[in-house]
């Protein structure tokens, strides 16, 4: 259970423990569409954004788990741009009361909600997704909270406090993609293993001053499942992943980060997509991961096992 994923979860602990969407267009790599569009909706209750190709069917989802107390608008370029390669990407809000303090903390079962919510989307002649969604596949990306979430979930078995109850992984899972995300217990140099059961993708940012190179690096280690890959984006800090540095509400990094933000978000998004494409089995993808992507990208270093 990673507690220094963030600098809030440990606030939680020692004490027990915007809202419209915006569709940034950005320019991708070939295999990526140039088209994205979205719409805010909601997921079991929870106000969600949604990013997906204007054009394009049989599109898996990928649901992006936040960071604790990250606005899913902070996403926004994020998201728009792992949609851009083909996926449909859902951003929620989820609200809940962790060991007394209520923010925005993700829960595993937002996992099965979210597969129910794509089922009824791709059956509802009234959405924008209407019978363009493979119903049958669910990626997961995490940041922060949400990538231990996002790990929690990867071994089949999500615990507390990641999911309110120990609750099953859906069948639908395939593979997990997570940015600024180990497994470290508790600030103690105690890494846990990651029994996973999907594939597991790390993209790390090397100034992270909150989830430490270190860290991940010893948490990849202790991924018991393979393919894995440890993907180190230069000069990235904790908020590599967002719109802007230290969003409003989440604990900030003091870590300098010495990569532009456009270009680290555009980087860490297209590692993700291409990571959770080569486990569902693009062959681009996988050409792009295991072989020619690191050489072609001066802002990233990759360790894999396949």
């Amino acid at each position: 259970m990673n507690v220094t994923l963030f600098r809030s979860w440990k606030r939680i602990v020692s004490a027990a423990l915007v809202a419209g969407l915006s569709v940034t267009l950005v320019a991708a790599p070939a295999e990526a569409a140039t088209t994205v569009a979205g719409y805010t909706t909601t997921i079991n209750g929870d106000s969600a954004d949604v990013y997906y190709p204007a054009t394009g069917s049989n599109l898996p989802v990928a649901l992006l788990l936040q960071g604790a107390d990250v606005d899913k608008s902070y996403y926004s370029t994020f998201a728009s741009t792992v949609a851009s390669y083909g996926f449909v990407v859902a951003v929620p809000n989820h609200t809940r009361t962790l060991f007394g303090v209520t923010g925005l903390y993700p829960e595993g079962a937002q996992a099965g909600w979210t597969v129910s919510w794509a089922e009824a989307e791709d059956a509802s002649s009234s959405s924008p997704l209407y019978h363009r969604i493979d119903e049958d596949t669910l990626v997961i990306a995490g940041h922060s909270f949400g990538a231990a979430t996002a790990l929690s979930l990867s071994t089949g078995l999500c615990v507390i406090p990641f999911c309110a109850i120990v609750n099953t992984a859906p069948s639908e899972l395939e593979a997990v993609a997570t940015y600024g995300g180990n497994n470290v217990l508790y600030g103690t140099s105690l890494v846990l293993p990651v029994l996973n059961t999907v594939p597991v993708g790390y993209v790390q940012g090397s100034a992270d001053g909150v989830a430490t190179p270190d860290e991940g690096k010893s948490t990849y280690n202790l991924t018991t499942g393979t393919p894995k890959a440890f993907i180190t984006v230069a000069g990235t800090n904790h908020y590599g992943i967002t719109d802007v540095q230290n969003p409003s509400g989440a604990a900030a990094d003091a870590s300098a980060q010495t990569l532009d933000q456009a270009v680290g978000v555009e980087t860490i998004a297209r590692w993700t997509a291409y990571w959770l494409l080569a486990q569902l089995g693009s062959s681009a993808a996988k050409k792009y991961v295991y072989t020619t992507g690191d050489a072609a990208d001066a802002n990233v270093t990759v360790e894999y096992v396949k």
